[in-house]
């Protein structure tokens, strides 16, 4: 039989290491939703599976989403910097409108139909914008006031809106991190980065002294709680503390899947940001490993199509992605073991969250879609013919 590699010069590059690793997450993060949820959704909805049909509605339509964008030409993107932006702008302020929805005492939501964050939308607004203006301007002008007014004072001011809009500071970080991940990668020799780390620095002292002092309100509460979550184990400190809790008694291999007691109305919104909190109850510390491990494999894998991308804005498309989401796992790990003060991240592909479970998926069909135009060389040719 006809080698098929003589009728094609070059692979093209598809990364099933990197799909696999996101079906598995998804899948068992399915898995832990109704582990987590069932008991309170039975409790307030008579639905046990309440949560779960909602997460599986919304994975199905991100799978939708990654075939698509996987297979759409990512070069068209190039051109809606702008309009990445605006569009992100524009969604958060649709939150003021009467389209907008309360939930749990926090205004973060719209509906269209279906209610959507526009904060997962201003991530993957974010990553684009970037990409495109890092691809633009060229690496001479990224040093300067032009790099730094596009690549950080305009995702600020989009961050800014976030958090004043929603009040949904943790995804104002994320976005804001997106971005100096990008800025950092596409010119890592710039001394802008040292003294904003220095001023970042001098920052997180500022703002727990002020804490102390009772300056913050509810965010100083809980910077008071993350230093010593006992001093208020029944108000700000308790959804800490059970989730410590919730961690030492998995112990190393864990109590079994469905087996958590801290589920049981003792850790609040289990199946959100405090989901990592369960795994490490029902699977123990050899669970909590393995998805860390999975996460860590996901991030190799970005890099390696990153790094072996076509074009620079392939790469930094890829480095966004990447970028956002290291922050999002380092940063719900930290939270739900008191690392940092409580900030409300959700983990990944596993917390329950329709709007996120969409978008995520959706970046990961940006991620294959670089990849499948990596081209490498057919190992049977001789070299000088084709390839790359």
């Amino acid at each position: 039989m006809e080698n098929r590699f003589k009728k094609k010069k070059n692979i093209v590059f598809i990364d099933y290491s990197l799909l696999f690793v996101v079906l598995f997450l998804v899948g068992f993060g399915l898995v832990m939703i109704y582990s987590t949820s069932s008991y309170t959704a039975q409790l307030s909805h008579g639905d046990g599976a309440f949560y779960l049909k909602k997460q599986i509605f919304a994975t199905v339509l991100g799978l939708v989403a990654l075939v698509f964008v996987t297979f759409f030409d990512y070069h068209r993107l190039k051109k809606l910097a702008i309009f990445s932006i605006v569009v992100s702008a524009v969604m958060v302020l649709l939150v003021l409108t009467p389209l907008g929805i309360t939930a749990n005492g926090a205004r973060r939501w719209i509906n269209v139909g279906i209610s959507i964050q526009p904060a997962e939308i201003a991530k993957i607004g974010v990553i684009i914008y970037e990409a495109s203006m890092i691809d633009k301007i060229g690496k001479k002008r990224l040093r300067g006031l032009t790099g730094f007014v596009y690549l950080f004072i305009v995702p600020l001011i989009l961050a800014l809106m976030v958090f004043k809009i929603t009040s949904n500071l943790s995804s104002a970080i994320i976005i804001l991190g997106i971005a100096i991940v990008m800025w950092y990668v596409a010119d890592p020799s710039s001394k802008g980065f040292v003294i904003a780390a220095l001023a970042v620095v001098l920052l997180v002292v500022g703002v727990i002294f002020m804490a102390q002092k009772g300056m913050l309100g509810f965010r100083g509460a809980r910077i008071v709680a993350w230093l010593d979550p006992e001093s208020d184990a029944t108000g700000v400190g308790f959804q800490t503390l059970q989730a410590l809790y919730a961690i030492g008694s998995g112990g190393l291999l864990g109590k079994g899947i469905g087996q958590s007691m801290q589920k049981l109305g003792f850790v609040p919104e289990a199946q959100n940001d405090m989901i990592f909190s369960i795994i490490c109850e029902e699977l123990g510390l050899f669970g909590a490993l393995a998805i860390m491990a999975l996460f860590i494999i996901l991030i190799w894998r970005c890099m390696v199509i990153a790094s072996n991308a076509r074009d620079l804005f392939g790469a930094m498309l890829v480095v966004g992605v990447m970028g956002h989401f290291s922050i999002q796992v380092i940063l719900n790990i930290a939270v739900v073991t008191n690392t940092i003060p409580n900030t409300g991240i959700s983990l990944p592909f596993i917390s329950y969250g329709g709007t996120s479970a969409l978008f995520l998926l959706a970046e990961i069909g940006l991620v294959l879609s670089v990849g499948r135009r990596i081209r490498f060389r057919d190992p049977n040719e001789k070299a000088g013919e084709g390839g790359v």
